[in-house]
């Protein structure tokens, strides 16, 4: 199906089970253990052997020589794999570092052997026996030190400009010109990356914990050489990803290596420190805004340029891409420059671009508000913008922000909230209120799936989708549901086999919009399959309601179209030009309220509000869990979260959940959550749109605010620590 049209009135808008707050129908399966993750898959009578990787204790450099016969010989071993054996492995498209083979290292902690042995314990303590000379090698660690050797990325687009922003800004009644910065951060989700593989002759079966079966697939196959059609991987259920999941990992690719040589299926799951440096993680940011406007509140000048550094061939951290559509402005200018760093890879995690870009653009909003003498939501407001501000002539296809700022307000008390910084003193609690725009583009992905209805009148959805804890085995089950009005318990969802139709995945808030919009489209088809063979003229003018096929006063079991063959569809979703024409985003605005004590610095989040305007909320019921995680998220970037750099060595050094601080239930206080009542049929046949990252987008920048308006103290560079507000707290009456 090719969605290249706005939606029109659908069998979805009649809200039966789609819109409604069903609960998750995977739910019994995880509280009771009976969900099965990546690392647990076993088939009794099957011996299974436990991998552990080796990885370089240096950042950059090469190895001499390995020497594994200590290894070897120790109890319970089965197999050692090496680089020596393996030689140069190809990397998969969306690899930066190769994640197994050859002599060079590329960062802290890359994967240079694997020992196989009959217990985990085993395993681990002789992986510690593989001897391995290195030839280190000095590297870069350090982002500001190397911000001047930064360059232009090749690829995307990394500059961009409307009007002349340099004679605007220079011309301002009012400006405002400061340098904002944001630490590398880790996914830090609960289940590590983990992977069973077994091989049956030269075919070879993995499971594992993956948000895109399809891409695992083709760079398993890519880097083991082998032909894509004789891979399979299984994902079921995901124990939280945020992106670091997104592209193949070093524990399939070493368990894959580890089963063929050992034969048989081998378990390989990251230790916790491995997540750190082995994998991915958000790269550290230096942001530099301006921004001048007139007497009047209104930006006529605003330019955003940032800094980020990766491996080579990596990606630039894409900061500045919200500032480019949030608010309005006819002199505009963004840039984004790459350093070459050799610390591990950096890449997407949760709202890429837009939550580190929102961490500085919307302190710098309050910044400017303030400077203006504006109260900072109706500064905000002042400046919407109903088009693309670098494109006038391309209209968004829906936006709220002006909704969301104003219900938010209302709902939060904002009305008594003391302009001047450090005004309310509760106690030893200096109290303060803050906000911040939410921001997210709205991406849609081609997906496809297939829809069998049987004879009991059961039907079953098979994608290769994932559910990282999203709810997305719920809204499928909806989205047939409804499309072939059925209640949601006759309806069975298969997701995470690569023998499924390829979809969407799950990443980029895109997911959940473009796999129902696929299993839409193979609703359809099942439709017209339906009406065909119980001898209905057209499919388009047939009710489908309780379990029934409906025309006129004819009507017939759905079943009865199954019959003892059942009736299979397939399709996928394609998506046009739509979102050329208009642009399309989500919108939302987030209030915090905070309490630092006066004497130690320590903030507590005390209150928090998230309105957002995202299109048709599919399910009320797990779109809230998606903000309020993705809420509790941004607290942690305000407050605790940064990857420490060892800037001699070149590796993470908190690399484990003692010492990479996130939040705790004690940390978080009561959550709201309202949803804008909308629609938007220029994204999809659902008239969805992405939910999971725009509540991350702005929340640390709530944060920072708050604690500002608490305070009175500024702090540009997060995580906002006892140390960087103690010695400036107001005195102790």
């Amino acid at each position: 199906m090719k969605f290249d049209t706005p939606a029109t009135t659908n069998p979805i808008d009649q809200l039966k089970a789609v819109g409604q707050p069903i609960h998750r129908i995977d739910g019994p399966l995880k509280t009771t253990g009976k969900a099965v993750y990546a690392y647990e898959w076993h088939d009794h009578g099957t011996r299974y052997a436990y991998g552990y990787i080796v990885g370089s204790p240096i950042a950059k450099g090469r190895i001499r020589s390995i020497d594994a016969t200590a290894a070897k010989s120790a109890p319970g071993v089965i197999a050692v794999v090496t680089s020596d054996g393996t030689g140069e492995l190809k990397k998969g498209k969306y690899n930066t570092a190769k994640l197994f083979g050859g002599t060079e290292i590329q960062h802290y902690h890359q994967a240079i052997a694997v020992v196989v042995a009959e217990s985990f314990e085993q395993a681990r303590a002789a992986a510690a026996l593989v001897k391995i000379d290195y030839a280190e090698e000095k590297g870069v660690f350090d982002l500001a030190a190397a911000k001047d050797t930064a360059v232009k990325p090749k690829e995307g687009e990394p500059d961009s400009a409307a009007g002349d922003f340099d004679a605007a800004f220079d011309t301002a009644a009012v400006k405002f010109d400061q340098t904002y910065t944001t630490p590398d951060q880790s996914h830090a989700m609960m289940e590590p990356h983990a992977s069973i593989a077994a091989w049956n002759g030269d075919e070879l079966t993995v499971w594992t914990s993956s948000q895109m079966v399809d891409w695992w697939r083709t760079d398993l196959a890519t880097t083991l050489g082998i032909d894509k059609e004789k891979v399979h991987i299984m994902s079921p259920f995901i124990g939280g990803g945020f992106g670091c999941k997104l592209f193949l990992r070093a524990d399939a690719v070493l368990a894959a290596l580890g089963a063929r040589e050992a034969k048989r299926p081998v378990k390989v799951a990251l230790p916790r420190p491995f997540l750190m440096n082995n994998t991915t993680h958000r790269p550290a940011t230096i942001q530099r805004i301006r921004i001048g406007a007139g007497r009047d509140g209104k930006i006529t000048a605003i330019a955003h340029e940032s800094w980020s550094g990766d491996l080579p061939g990596g990606g630039v951290e894409v900061a500045v891409q919200q500032t480019r559509l949030l608010y309005a402005g006819a002199n505009r200018m963004t840039a984004m420059r790459l350093a070459t760093l050799d610390l591990p890879e950096g890449n997407a995690m949760r709202a890429p671009g837009e939550a580190p870009g929102m961490m500085a653009l919307e302190i710098a909003i309050d910044e400017m508000a303030e400077r203006l003498d504006l109260d900072p939501v109706g500064f905000r407001i002042l400046n919407d913008t109903q088009v693309d501000p670098e494109n006038p002539e391309r209209p968004f296809s829906h936006r709220d922000l002006v909704g969301c700022l104003r219900t938010g307000a209302e709902r939060f008390g904002w009305e008594g909230r003391i302009r001047q910084p450090a005004s309310r003193r509760e106690g030893n609690w200096l109290i303060g209120m803050g906000v911040a725009a939410a921001f997210r583009n709205n991406l849609v992905v081609a997906s496809g799936a297939r829809v069998r209805l049987d004879r009991e009148g059961i039907v079953t959805v098979e994608t290769d989708m994932t559910d990282i804890g999203t709810g997305s085995y719920t809204i499928i089950a909806q989205t047939a549901a409804e499309m072939l009005g059925v209640p949601i318990d006759k309806v069975a969802v298969s997701l995470g086999d690569s023998r499924f139709p390829v979809s969407s995945g799950s990443g980029g808030q895109f997911g959940g919009n473009s796999s129902t919009a696929g299993v839409y489209a193979a609703c359809v088809k099942l439709r017209e399959a339906v009406a065909q063979k119980l001898g209905f003229n057209n499919a388009d003018n047939l009710v489908f309601a309780d379990g029934e096929v409906r025309s006129g006063d004819r009507r017939m079991p759905l079943s009865q179209a199954a019959g003892d063959e059942g009736l299979v569809a397939e399709d996928r979703i394609e998506f046009g030009k739509l979102t050329e024409t208009h642009q399309q985003s989500t919108f939302g605005a987030h209030f915090v309220e905070v309490a630092v004590d006066v004497a130690t610095g320590e903030t507590r989040v005390r209150r928090m509000l998230a309105v957002c305007a995202a299109g048709r909320i599919l399910n009320p019921i797990t779109a809230r869990s998606q903000v309020i995680g993705a809420m509790t998220m941004g607290v942690g970037a305000a407050l605790s979260e940064e990857l420490v750099v060892d800037k001699e060595r070149g590796f993470f050094v908190n690399h484990d959940l003692a010492s990479y601080e996130v939040p705790v239930n004690a940390d978080i206080p009561h959550q709201e959550v309202i949803f804008l009542d909308e629609t938007d049929p220029m994204s999809s046949p659902m008239k969805a749109k992405g939910i999971a990252e725009l509540g991350l987008c702005g929340v640390a920048a709530a944060v920072a605010n708050a604690i500002y308006n608490a305070t009175g103290i500024r702090v540009r560079d997060y995580p906002i620590t006892l140390d960087k507000l103690v010695d400036r707290l107001p005195d102790v009456a």
